[in-house]
């Protein structure tokens, strides 16, 4: 399956162009991709257009690799609508004892779409159904209460349309969020699509944890696009909002039913793992209702954490709290050791990584010097894990340790000082430091006693274990792959 012509990619934001266009460098993890001369027309600035096979494998390996984006309002609109009206999509919401917010959702889903509500067993049925028929819905009604996995199955078992849409009760949605996600699948390869989740304005929302869910939510994945994949900033999507291919989904058996937390996380990592694409597009928007009062939101924060046992049985390989090569480990274990030959020790491991990587850029011009911007920006990473190991998932070690060690002290301070001044540094909050620190360290040791409480469950410290890459992917020369319809580095199943 090849990108049709008329598709549009736009380099990521990261992604630099070297040599007068006759390299890029970039993507997750990071490479080296040399351009073949017959490739280097087809990148027009730093966007390429499919017109033939030629651009269209340029295009693919662009996307694979994590070196471009699909440029999606340059794309057609979907074919299938109709003046805002997508009949080939149908919207499947599960629904739980919420008909005030399930009726806010309805009223914003274009008039004349298919949509189907399923009642996971309600306490008061009569309100749910009243809703469903103001606005014309299909009902499916559950006997048990079978969770958000089982309820979007059972929607999706009733759908016949080739799309589908799983939209929580408590979202509300613009006018352009489904239609515009419809376009990614212009892409054969894409079998989801999901818009940034924002926080919605409501009368609770202006409090402190408001403010810092709208800064800081579980569910905002960024203001940037990316292809999700594990191993990547953006590592999985939410199911709050998501639209997804009905075929695809039904050959995989859709969510797991037996996850009642963290089952959208399995189902990005299967379809990842089959060799589908899932693009995450925030140009468009979903406004979730956040919890705003501390227990409900304390509580929330805390079950997010339960899900880590029963994906570390899953996907073992994806699932560790921190992901670090030998020279980063060497660099954070000595600073926060704290010893006088901390310094010396963590500035020979920075150099010797920024030496190895500019060696394998040293057919590239200034390659010291986008080495160093390399290490520098995988320094930051490998701080920013080791500070959220000690507060985040690791935090009930870190308090038996403060206890003990003078030095842990001093450790955990300066990692949850850090923690806070990286995020300043992006400029997105909206809280003053001292409530935010606040915010951020509740929402830490929520998470990370849901982390432990599945761990001691389960029996298994899989869940907690760091990993190390002993071979990390380094930037590697790699020809662009010849043109061929048959142009992909793996074939969906």
């Amino acid at each position: 399956m090849t990108l049709p012509h008329g598709f549009v990619v736009v380099l990521d934001r990261h992604t630099r162009v070297l040599d007068d266009g006759r390299a890029l460098l970039g993507g997750n993890p990071t490479r080296l991709i040399r351009l073949a001369p017959r490739a280097r027309p087809l990148l027009t600035g730093r966007t390429v257009y499919v017109r033939d096979a030629a651009s269209a494998a340029l295009a693919d390996r662009l996307l694979e690799s994590g070196l471009a984006h699909p440029a999606v309002h340059a794309l057609p609109c979907h074919p299938g609508r109709r003046d805002g009206d997508d009949p080939s999509c149908t919207y499947v919401i599960p629904v739980r004892d919420r008909a005030h917010q399930l009726a806010r959702l309805l009223d914003s889903i274009p008039s004349g779409s298919p949509v189907i509500v399923v009642d996971d067993a309600s306490r008061r049925p009569d309100l749910i159904n009243a809703v469903a028929a103001r606005h014309h819905a299909h009902m499916v009604a559950l006997p048990v209460n079978l969770g958000p996995a089982g309820a979007r199955n059972a929607g999706l078992r009733h759908v016949s349309t080739p799309y589908v849409a799983f939209i929580d009760s408590d979202i509300v949605l613009t006018a352009e969020t489904v239609p515009t996600l419809l376009r990614h699948f212009a892409d054969p390869q894409v079998a989801m699509a999901v818009p940034r989740i924002t926080g919605l304005a409501t009368t609770e929302a202006p409090g402190w944890l408001g403010r810092y869910e709208s800064t800081r939510s579980s569910l905002d994945l960024g203001a940037h696009p990316a292809a999700v994949r594990p191993g990547t900033p953006v590592s999985w999507a939410p199911s709050a909002c998501m639209v997804a291919r009905v075929d695809i989904l039904t050959e995989t058996g859709g969510f797991d039913e037996r996850m009642r937390v963290g089952e959208d996380v399995d189902l990005c990592w299967r379809l990842v793992r089959d060799g589908w694409r899932i693009r995450y597009e925030p140009s468009v928007e979903a406004a979730h209702e956040h919890r705003a009062h501390m227990g409900d939101w304390f509580a929330r924060k805390a079950v997010y954490g339960t899900g880590a046992h029963p994906l570390a049985q899953r996907h073992p390989q994806n699932i560790a709290p921190v992901v670090l090569a030998p020279w980063s480990t060497a660099l954070v274990l000595a600073l926060f050791a704290q010893r006088r030959w901390s310094l010396p020790v963590a500035g020979t491991a920075w150099a010797v990584a920024t030496a190895r990587i500019a060696r394998k850029l040293k057919d590239t011009d200034h390659p010291v010097r986008h080495a160093t911007r390399l290490t520098a920006d995988g320094t930051v990473s490998a701080v920013a894990q080791g500070s959220a190991l000690l507060t985040r998932h690791w935090w009930p070690l870190t308090v038996i340790g403060c206890l003990a060690s003078r030095r842990m002290r001093r450790a955990t301070v300066l990692a949850a000082i850090t923690d806070i001044a990286l995020e300043y540094r992006r400029g997105t909050t909206r809280l003053d430091p001292i409530r935010y620190g606040i915010a951020r360290r509740l929402d830490d040791l929520a998470y990370g006693a849901g982390v432990w409480i599945s761990a001691l469950r389960g029996r298994s410290t899989a869940a907690l274990r760091p990993r190390m890459v002993l071979n990390p992917r380094t930037p590697q020369r790699q020809p662009a792959r010849k043109a061929s319809p048959q142009g992909r580095t793996s074939q969906a199943r």
